[in-house]
């Protein structure tokens, strides 16, 4: 998020906090995110659990007092809210509760605008009580709550990331919304492909790293089974249940696979080991996106996952962007954990408009060095307008 804020030019980052848990089993500090965070924002993040560390314990390590804020920023963590967790449907996580206690921050800090990205669950789930909360707390303080849940393909992320939006605004502050930033205006559809994201970088192998960028690396096959799974998957959005029928299949297919066969099964499963298609948006790029068998993250194709480079493009990264941490398996995490810099920039747009009263034009809205440009937005047709009015209505009367 803070990459897209400090990239404006507005906005200038004053402190920034993160436990770097890369598991709940791993201690805190492993996932070394707080290494990238310096070496692209500039400053040291501290390495808090915010679960105990307090409002004035912030301010006095940052040195920062009521009133310095324009923009605070609080993005819980969304594994506790995500859908694709099975136990996430009956059992409230523990982390879920930061949402609620950044209420906390607020009263102390009491910022001019709020701002909150997390899984659509946190809004429309099982556990919304927490952002509802939230809300409630934040209206006893003087605030304007909004919030909705965006696909983030509208604003022209290629990638099929559908999430929960919260802006809270102080008294004197007109609210506003990423549908008010790009009013008559779509992103073109072909932009929002893997293709068009990614199919100009340098071609490499499984294991390999290009000489002239370090984050265009991919892991390498621990078996030779794997290499040869990946293989005998079709090219351009190929997957595992196409291997039924191969020759080799009794090899080839794993336990879990071959289950899902005799049972007639294949749900959502298809998509473990599954190659992203070129000529569509790629999947929901999740925090585990650091190995083909976690989901659709394999190459069009080539024989391998996809790159650091190409994940963080089909994030919404700029192409300058620099992972640090020697563990590549954490870099895939940073990505996948990431708001997207290509919205967060979207945001700060927005912030700005609403602290100064300027409304930017669209095209002063899109982060430089993304494989979205400026180029690839479009008027608006009738059919997208009238598709985003419903969305908007729809998302009025989940908050009502």
């Amino acid at each position: 998020m803070s990459c897209g804020f400090t990239r404006h030019g507005s906005f200038s980052p004053l402190f920034a906090v993160d436990g770097q848990f890369a598991k709940p089993t791993h201690r805190r500090g492993q996932l070394s995110c707080n290494d990238t965070y310096f070496r692209n924002i500039g400053i040291k993040a501290f390495d808090k659990d915010l679960f105990d560390y307090t409002p004035s314990e912030l301010s006095s390590d940052a040195d920062v007092k009521q009133g310095d804020l324009d923009v605070l920023i609080s993005c819980a963590p969304c594994t506790g809210f995500s859908r694709t967790l099975r136990k996430n449907h009956v059992e409230d996580d523990n982390r879920n509760t930061l949402v609620g206690r950044t209420a906390d921050f607020v009263k102390f800090f009491r910022p001019r605008i709020l701002l909150m990205e997390n899984a659509r669950e946190m809004l429309m789930g099982n556990f919304s009580h927490h952002s509802k909360s939230l809300a409630k707390n934040l209206r006893q303080q003087g605030y304007q709550f909004l919030s909705g849940v965006h696909m983030l393909s509208n604003f022209g992320l290629p990638q099929v990331r559908e999430r929960a939006l919260v802006i809270a605004v102080a008294d004197g502050i007109t609210p506003r919304s990423l549908e008010d930033l790009w009013e008559g205006w779509s992103p073109k559809r072909e932009a929002l492909t893997v293709r068009h994201a990614i199919a100009n970088l340098p071609k490499i192998a499984a294991g390999e790293t290009h000489s002239s960028d370090p984050d265009h690396a991919a892991p390498s096959f621990g078996m030779l089974t794997s290499i040869q799974r990946i293989q005998a998957i079709p090219r351009d959005g190929g997957s595992w249940a196409d291997l039924v029928r191969h020759p080799n299949a009794e090899t080839l297919l794993i336990p879990s696979m071959k289950r899902c066969v005799r049972r007639g099964d294949f749900g959502s499963h298809p998509d473990v080991y599954g190659r992203m298609a070129w000529d569509k948006p790629a999947p929901t790029i999740k925090r585990e996106c650091a190995h083909i068998g976690n989901g659709r993250y394999a190459h069009p194709v080539q024989d391998r996952l996809c790159s650091v480079r190409e994940m963080a493009l089909l994030n919404g990264f700029p192409l300058d962007y620099k992972f640090a941490g020697e563990s590549m398996a954490n870099r895939y995490r940073h990505i996948g954990d990431a708001v997207p810099p290509l919205i967060s920039y979207q945001l700060a747009c927005l912030c700005d408009w609403m602290l100064s009263g300027r409304r930017p034009l669209l095209e002063e809205c899109i982060l430089p060095g993304c494989s979205f440009t400026s180029e690839n937005i479009e008027r608006a047709s009738r059919q997208f307008l009238f598709s985003e009015k419903i969305l908007r209505e729809a998302a009025l009367q989940q908050r009502a």
